[in-house]
């Protein structure tokens, strides 16, 4: 225990690395007193600095650890972490050598952190010198990033104060006096510089100028005391976790406040985000972050050692979540300045005195001058330094929204009374700059989402690779030097790194949250980029159009949704409205949430175990009462405090309690689950504490996952491809692999008929120069259909969102001459002479399409006829060579539009798109006779109209209303594992769009997808629940929807962040379903049942998530629970069991009562409902094609049947008003389809008979009783919506 105990006494995210004492060494001052007095001068020499004294945690030395860890109460001697140089007269020659650590003796029992330099931290902390002056001067402050040979960066706070040269010896050696020797007008500074692994400038600055009011009351005591007693003080605080909860600590006479950093992606911010807006124009501020972004060698200046820091992280920081990579070193000593000459990218800081000296000896820099609010280059380089500009209208926006901030806290606080409290003062002024803080980031965020926003588009995230070439085609041409630039460094690499691995972070959510209905759409429709009638007209416009977008809390009426049929990407940031990123110029009225604070209890000295163990004691008393006055559904709070008092317990050597507050910690926030601290102390534990740990249940599965994970999770694949055109012949699995990393198509099937097409009359492969022009001949018709203008005239006739996939050559035609144009909608004829517009048909109207010639003179043309409903003539178009080719593609737009009215699914038509320009791309390729024969191959609709009937039967097409698809833009289709309607509600501290009612769609792999039911566009795209199946989701309260996984984990969905960030690990075996108590929805219910398929049941606190109750099914298999008149009816597959809460059987069905001859036949049951109302139990069988209904006043008596025409398999059943919808496999025609039975409660009769999916229909589930939707195996991947009676 003992031994377990002194391995943790060092706290694993303290503040303090070390504290050091620097200044000047003894025999140059008394040199220098002897030049003071013989020659009176004023302006001394500066003297080269060295560490005095340093101190290292921890402050107690091993007697006192194994007294803690012993539960000791008697003191042992303390033993302190620091040396001091020692103070005994030296020789001269002692000290002759290089200046510094050479000058330090060894120190005894300290080891100095790593990343702290010993040799270089003196001239960092004099980094011009110790400058003896003839005055008193102001104590002043700056900042050090030091950064160690792995690239890990420790921060370093320096304060410098002067005392007077006859006091140097009484200063810091209070056991040494020599006699004043008329120095008196000498003043010598000193440095105390506190080292720490985050970046608490503004913080530790308070901390030291509370340190510095001490010292100076120190003139006949050595100042080692209070530095150590200051060190131990800060080495005991904790870095608080990330979130909400700052951490506030007395140090007299100021309350000192550590911000916690937001989330554990996000940097700490404990600076003053503005002052980088009081030092440049907004212009100039944008050349500086072009520089930052195109890695240049950047070199900023400034007279004030401490804006040379502050200055270069605030930048930084404007950058995030892109990081800077390369040399940081933001203060150069007087020493340090060849620095400059190294040839790679950095970014450093220097004395505004060496301005001259640097751009005259180093090439190729930008030089930075913080005083004067300028930037130049140095010499030699006007030439070969470009700096672009950032993009026009991305530009235009920050500098609008910079200039509409308020900078100046003197004009915010003008009305305020002046503060008689100092802490009520600083704590107003931080109040100020957290606000301000929060709008910079928001400012600098959107122009970094305006940049970069249409990279995704250019993604293939099954590849990993980045199209950098048809990214730059999208852009305006005044910009492509900027993005040549920036797309080919480090840091974009590892931003594109982030984007392939869908990290959610700072840039994602502001890209999700600013994102356009339009691109909210276009999420769901994938199809080849095109400009919309509306993109078309805002081109023409002066100015940009802003879409309003209609917003709905219930469920709609799905006949007023107009589902629009495509909604192509952006094509250029210069002419797209990104609709809310870049609409207002005005700055977002951001009001950040106050800060919760926790304040740590008083640390008393003399600093021996027994006082240290008091304030252990201490902070974790504070911390339950803490958690006890919190509300039961803080849960974000609680997890900060689970976090905090762990790490206590973990310094008590309290092991146990420490892991039973992470194993709360990790189901209530995982985001923040120290999972490497809890492996170390896993296994550091004794024998016997492993033993007793392993004992408590939720302990030993905490135990099991922390020491198994390391073994299963496999490291992220983090490469990123740049597409280039295939060298080497293709089969078909390269070839779709190809096509898939160019972005012209994902759908696999589809590409294999695209290798078909190219492959006709010849060997299955496919060579480079086919690809090749195939991928030329493709980018061309799609650049060219950028250019594409219409008149205003015809864009009057035309829907916003429609756009011009196709165009003829000029042809003569029965309505004109002019150029056939083809839309996802419809045909029109593009008039020549004084252009007009003359409607064709829309694809819904057309009867006929036919290839025939017409005679022309001697010769037969080719000709185009279309007969259109309710016109008597028949177009007729004389379309030459070009007619067999659009001949086939406005057959196969016509079928996609056919087969899209039939089965309400607008993605027939964005399938059939894609076909369409596969055979314009296929007949530009080949290039030969049989061309179009080719291209016919693409031909998918219009041959599945010819062979099997396309129409659905009538009652399926009444009741079908809408179909989605929630695996567009995958490879292949995904299986519908479960699927959630949640309603919407209002909050006003969230947005709209998290008001609207939502579709939670579970696919394969723990992949779940979020609908917005108000429009059925994607609210959010997937994210990852584990990697196993999806059983079930309920939703347990307005806040959160819970998610059971066949890995036997609930995983808890936060509903306004989208993030899963806490998991209930109680289950052992596959979770298999989830109630909420007596169906009640938030607010009302607070508790959630949970069954595993080895029968257990859970009763869970909704609240504290807690298990209430439990009890085990002796006969697993457990499949499906309800509740019902205060009893759990459990399935499993032999029998039905009514138990009470506590797990006392009342009642059980039998698979065996349903008739004799079962006992003989392998069966079980596969679902069951329970109809309160009617008092009966509907179940199903597996392998068995009807419906078996009890009554639950005696389930004794034989059921009664109701049997399913055509069925194979029941699959899933639920009930709905008066009727039960029952989900299955079984025939239509003789072909294998999905099919729902709508069945009456009363009469026990087949109402109706729906063929739902191409696929099992594999979950249902009802949004308000109005509608029902259903969910199809992987085959078909669909999601269908159905009217409710």
């Amino acid at each position: 225990m003992a031994e377990a105990a002194s391995q943790h006494l060092s706290l694993p995210s303290r503040l303090l690395e070390l504290c050091a004492l620097l200044g000047a060494p003894r025999d140059s001052l008394r040199g220098l007193e002897q030049v003071a007095q013989k020659k009176g001068v004023k302006h001394l020499s500066a003297l080269d600095p060295e560490v005095l004294s340093i101190f290292v945690p921890p402050f107690i030395g091993k007697e006192d650890s194994q007294m803690v860890g012993a539960n000791c109460g008697t003191l042992g001697k303390t033993r302190r972490r620091s040396f001091r140089k020692k103070r005994e007269r030296p020789r001269p020659e002692q000290w002759k050598g290089l200046p510094g650590l050479s000058r330090v003796p060894e120190p005894e029992d300290v080891t100095v952190p790593d990343g702290v330099d010993l040799l270089a931290l003196p001239q960092l902390c004099f980094p011009g010198g110790v400058c003896v002056a003839t005055e008193p001067k102001e104590d002043r402050v700056h900042f050090l990033v030091l950064t160690d040979v792995c690239g890990n960066r420790t921060y370093g706070v320096v304060a410098q104060y002067y005392r007077p040269l006859h006091d140097e010896y009484c200063f810091y050696n209070g056991t040494t006096h020599w006699p004043a020797v008329g120095a008196a007008g000498c003043f010598v500074p000193y440095a105390v510089c506190v080292v720490s692994r985050f970046p608490y400038y503004n913080s530790l600055k308070d901390c030291l100028s509370c340190l510095l009011a001490n010292l100076k009351l120190c003139k006949d005591f050595e100042v080692d005391n209070p530095i150590k007693d200051f060190a131990a003080k800060l080495s005991l605080i904790p870095s608080p976790p990330p979130g909400p909860l700052h951490l506030v600590f007395n140090m007299k006479p100021l309350q000192i406040v550590f911000p916690a950093r937001a989330d554990p992606e996000s940097p700490i911010l404990d600076l003053d985000l503005h002052l980088p807006l009081l030092c440049f124009r907004p212009e100039k501020v944008l050349q500086i972050l072009t520089c930052f972004l195109t890695e240049q060698r950047i070199v900023f200046f400034s007279s004030d050692w401490a804006l040379l820091t502050l200055v270069a992280e605030c930048f930084v920081a404007y950058l995030y979540p892109l990081q800077w990579q390369h040399t940081f070193v933001p203060i150069l000593s007087d020493q340090m300045l060849d620095f400059v000459m190294a040839p790679t990218s950095f970014l450093m800081g220097c004395h505004l005195d060496h301005f001259e000296e640097v751009s005259k000896e180093a090439d190729g820099l930008v030089l930075i001058n913080i005083d004067h609010g300028s930037i130049t280059y140095s010499k030699s380089t006007d030439d070969n330094v470009d700096i672009p500009d950032v993009p026009l209208l991305a530009a235009q926006t920050f500098i609008q929204r910079v200039q509409s901030l308020q900078l100046h806290h003197e004009l915010h606080a003008a009305h305020l009374l002046s503060s008689t409290d100092l802490n009520e003062s600083q704590a107003h002024r931080r109040a100020w700059q957290q606000k301000l803080n929060c709008q910079i980031q928001q400012t600098t965020l959107q122009l970094l989402v305006s940049i970069f926003r249409d990279v995704k588009n250019h993604l293939n995230y099954e590849h990993r690779v980045f199209n950098s070439e048809e990214f730059l085609k999208t852009r305006a041409a005044g910009d492509h030097q900027f993005y040549k630039q920036v797309l080919d460094t480090y840091m974009f690499h590892s931003f594109l790194k982030a984007r392939l691995n869908r990290r959610m972070d700072a840039f994602a959510q502001m890209d999700l949250d600013t994102q356009s209905e339009e691109d909210r759409i276009n999420g769901m429709l994938l199809s080849p980029r095109r400009l919309t009638v509306e993109k078309i007209a805002s081109r023409k416009s002066s100015h940009l159009q802003v879409i309003h977008r209609r917003m709905v809390v219930s469920m709609p009426n799905l006949q007023d949704i107009v589902m629009p049929e495509l909604a192509p990407r952006n094509s250029s940031l210069r002419l797209t409205d990104t609709a809310g990123c870049t609409g207002s110029s005005a700055v977002l009225n951001v009001t950040p949430k106050s800060p919760y604070t926790f304040k740590i209890p008083e640390i008393h000295f003399p600093l021996v175990s027994e006082c240290v163990q008091a304030y252990y004691a201490d902070f974790v008393t504070l911390l339950s009462k803490a958690m006890g006055f919190l509300a039961p559904d803080n849960s974000l709070l609680l997890a900060r405090y689970f976090y905090l008092r762990g790490l206590v317990h973990l310094m008590q050597g309290q092991l146990l309690n420490a892991l039973l507050d992470f194993q709360n910690l990790y189901k209530t926030d995982i985001r923040i689950f120290p999972a490497d601290l809890v492996k170390r102390t896993v296994e550091s534990m004794s024998a016997p504490e492993r033993v007793q740990a392993e004992q408590a249940p939720e302990l030993m599965r905490l135990i099991s996952e922390i020491l198994d994970k390391p073994h299963e999770a496999s490291k992220l694949d983090d490469h990123v491809k740049n597409f280039e055109l295939p060298k080497e012949y293709m089969q078909l699995d390269d070839f779709m692999k190809r096509v898939q990393e160019s972005g012209i198509v994902k759908d696999a099937s589809t590409i294999q008929r695209l290798f078909e097409a190219l492959t006709v009359g010849q060997q299955k492969q496919i060579d480079p120069e086919t690809f090749k022009d195939f991928y030329n001949c493709w980018k061309e018709t799609e650049a060219e259909a950028q250019e594409v203008s219409l008149p205003w005239l015809v864009m009057e006739h035309l829907d916003k969102n429609e756009c011009v996939y196709k165009l003829s050559s000029s042809v003569k035609t029965n309505l004109g001459v002019g150029k056939i144009a083809m839309t996802q909608k419809r045909l029109f004829l593009l008039t020549e002479g004084r252009p007009g517009y003359v409607e064709i048909s829309t694809f819904r109207n057309i009867e006929e399409v036919r290839s025939t010639s017409t005679a022309f003179l001697l010769r037969r043309i080719p000709a185009l006829k279309i007969k259109v409903a309710s016109k008597k003539d028949v177009f007729e178009a004389n379309l030459k060579t070009e007619c067999d080719l659009w001949h086939l593609m406005v057959k196969e737009m016509w079928a996609g539009k056919k087969l899209a009215d039939d089965h309400k699914d607008p993605q027939y038509v964005q399938q059939a798109l894609t076909h369409v320009l596969l055979m314009d791309a296929v007949v530009g390729t080949l290039q030969s006779p049989g061309a179009i024969y080719a291209a016919s191959k693409l031909s998918y609709f219009d041959k599945m109209r010819k062979e099997v009937p396309m129409a659905l039967p009538k009652t399926t097409v009444e009741t079908l209303k809408h179909k989605i698809n929630p695996s567009a833009g995958e490879t292949f289709p995904q299986a519908v594992d479960a699927l959630l309607y949640t309603p919407g509600h209002l909050d006003p501290a969230e947005k709209v769009e998290d008001a609207h009612p939502k579709l939670w769609c579970a696919l394969s792999d723990g992949k779940v997808t979020v609908f917005d039911a108000s429009s059925w566009t994607i609210h959010q795209h997937s994210f990852k629940v584990g990697t196993a199946k999806v059983n079930c989701l309920v939703m347990a309260d307005q806040n959160q929807v819970w998610v059971g996984s066949e890995d036997s984990v609930i995983y808890i969905i936060n509903v306004h962040s989208m993030s899963c960030n806490k998991q209930l690990t109680d289950h052992c075996s596959s979770v298999t379903d989830l109630i909420v108590q007596d169906g009640q929805r938030a607010p009302r219910c607070s508790k959630v049942y949970s069954c595993s398929m080895d029968g257990t049941v859970l009763a869970w606190n909704v609240s504290t998530l807690q298990v209430t109750s439990s009890f085990q099914l002796s006969s697993g298999g457990l499949t499906s629970i309800r509740l019902h008149g205060g009893h759990l009816w459990c399935c499993t597959g032999n029998s039905i069991m009514a138990m009470t809460t506590n797990g006392f059987l009342c009642q059980e069905l039998k698979i065996e009562e349903i008739e004799e001859n079962f006992k003989d036949i392998s069966t079980s049951f596969l679902a069951f409902q329970l109809l309160p109302e009617q008092e009966q139990l509907w179940a199903a069988c597996a392998g068995r094609s009807e419906v078996y209904i009890w009554s639950l006043k005696d389930l004794a008596q034989p059921p009664q049947r109701v049997p399913l025409k055509d069925c194979s398999e029941i699959i899933c059943m639920i009930r709905v008003k008066k009727q039960v919808w029952v989900g299955s496999r079984g025939l239509w025609q003789g072909t294998p389809r999905g099919k729902i039975y709508v069945i009456d409660a009363e009469t026990k009769t087949v109402e109706k008979e729906l063929v739902a999916h191409m696929d099992t229909v594999r979950t249902l589930c009802s949004a308000e009783d109005r509608y029902v939707l259903s969910g199809s195996g992987r085959e078909e991947g669909k999601i269908a919506i159905w009217k409710g009676e």
